[in-house]
């Protein structure tokens, strides 16, 4: 078993499984921010679902879900995948469009 995947392993709780209900979702994620979540889940052996509801989870409680190491591996991804964005961008970006007929791009403002 890889390193990473034994780490995971290691931090789940024993005993019996918790039994979820999960629903598929259409959520809109900036291009560079699933780059680097996909990245996390591959070098971890587990989905996107996953890391994304561990980030979740986590921060319901407070609580950071990456140490040093993951940080600093997240950084070495956002670098790879070109992410340029951090907290202070957060619920302060526009999203680009394409006009199909006339190919210019404008700005749409998430409400």
């Amino acid at each position: 078993m890889p390193r990473p995947q034994r780490r995971t392993a290691r931090l789940r709780p024993r005993g019996t499984p918790r039994l979820v209900t999960r629903v598929q979702t259409g959520v809109r994620i900036e291009k560079h921010i699933v780059k680097v979540l996909k990245a996390i889940a591959e070098y971890h052996e587990i989905t996107l679902g996953d890391v994304i509801e561990g980030i979740v989870l986590h921060a319901f409680e407070g609580k950071p879900a990456f140490g040093p190491e993951g940080l600093a591996r997240i950084r070495e991804f956002g670098r790879l995948y070109g992410l340029d964005l951090n907290a202070t961008h957060a619920h302060h970006m526009a999203e680009a469009t394409r006009r199909p007929a006339a190919g210019r791009t404008t700005l749409r403002r998430r409400t």
